[in-house]
């Protein structure tokens, strides 16, 4: 429910799953689609996108079903996603390449970039010292934007004196509370030290080298009909369900701040950070730097939203398999989104799940059935 109210005062992006390549389907992969289709007729979604990747190849991609509750449209593999909330690990990606320029610290106090945060207080009057590290591990105790603010924001620079009036909830370091506000300040860092607006860093550096083609912020008309539409349950039907991240506006709408909490990834980007940031002989990030944004940096604090996971640089971290996480290796990171997306990379194993679905009202989209059946089906 937290994380619910939380993820109302998002504005998300979207990614497109496509094949790069032929897809190679192997025998042991072959029961993913009966298990989705399970899935579907018992209709805890109308349809899905499945990838399992390794660091050098797609194994399998298979899409089932409809890319709308009424079934009208069928789903395909370059069906476009509302990803909210996985855009976290892109936006910690771009905040490590400049760690690797030498242009910030992750102890580094966020107020040498942004001096207006000087103005934050705990509830009982103290200055603290938040750092990067603190916001890409959601340990700042920092308050969230209203509805009405982030709705007016036009830039991430707008969100700044909304986050500065808000006192700490807790102690930097002392506590885990998912923290969009912490994300987006990010990513205003990111603006600032590269001299670039956040959504044109991540396209230079990211998604054009990776060929990431069709990942967005800003959807075009022609993209439109690609568009997947989000789905509730209620009862044992399946209904469409209103985008409450768009505040009512159409998703080609332009208006908006590129928000670094809310949705991007792509099965490149995914490969990329399986291969400890090398990808096609490309280096993206060292290794070191993967190394250490998929190992726990928060201690024993209870974090994420499953049992047995700590928190990294902007991925949880599976710290101790069990539940819906019992069948990933120790070390597996990645994130999910507000409508039931997944994405998490087994480096042990050598390879990357990546589920697309849009739902709205799972009770907890990182623990739901179709995760569960998913992974199970990926990894038997």
């Amino acid at each position: 429910m937290i994380r619910h109210r939380l993820l109302l005062s998002l504005v998300a992006a979207f990614v497109c799953l496509h094949s790069f390549g032929s897809a190679q389907n192997t025998s042991s992969l072959d029961s993913i689609p009966s298990a989705m289709h399970e899935m579907i007729v018992q209709n805890e979604v109308p349809g899905i996108v499945t990838v399992v990747a390794t660091r050098d190849s797609i194994l399998r991609i298979d899409a089932q079903g409809w890319a709308d509750p009424g079934h009208k449209f069928p789903m395909c593999a370059d069906s476009i996603f509302w990803l909210a909330s996985m855009t976290k690990p892109v936006t910690s990606v771009g905040v490590l390449m400049l760690m690797e320029e030498g242009k910030v610290s992750l102890d580094d106090p966020i107020t040498r970039y942004i001096p207006e945060l000087g103005a934050l207080k705990t509830v009982d009057g103290r200055l603290p010292r938040i750092t990067l590290r603190h916001l890409l591990t959601h340990t700042s105790g920092m308050g969230e934007a209203t509805d009405d603010e982030s709705k007016a924001a036009r830039n991430l620079a707008d969100l700044i004196p909304a986050f500065a009036a808000k006192p700490l909830a807790f102690e930097p370091g002392s506590k885990w509370r998912y923290s969009q506000s912490g994300i987006n300040t990010l990513g205003r860092i990111v603006e600032i030290v590269s001299g670039q607006p956040f959504d044109v860093f991540l396209q230079k550096r990211i998604f054009d080298p990776l060929g990431m083609k069709d990942t967005t912020f800003y959807l075009t008309e022609a993209q439109m009909s690609r568009l997947v539409i989000p789905s509730k349950r209620e009862g044992d039907q399946l209904l469409p369900a209103e985008n409450w991240l768009l505040f009512g506006y159409p998703a080609t709408w332009r208006e908006h701040y590129p928000a670094a909490n809310g949705g991007l990834f792509c099965t490149r980007f995914a490969q990329m950070l399986l291969n400890g940031g090398l990808l096609d002989g490309r280096r993206y990030l060292s290794e070191e730097s993967v190394r250490v944004m998929s190992t726990v940096q928060t201690g024993n604090l209870v974090t994420g939203f499953t049992p047995g996971n700590g928190w990294g640089l902007g991925v949880g971290v599976v710290r101790e398999p069990q539940g819906v996480t019992a069948m990933l290796s120790p070390g597996t990171f990645g994130h999910g989104g507000a409508f039931g997306t997944q994405a998490w990379i087994d480096r042990k194993r050598g390879v990357a799940l990546i589920m697309m679905i849009q739902r709205s009202n799972f009770k907890n989209g990182d623990d739901s059935p179709v995760r569960l059946a998913f992974q199970k089906a990926a990894l038997q």
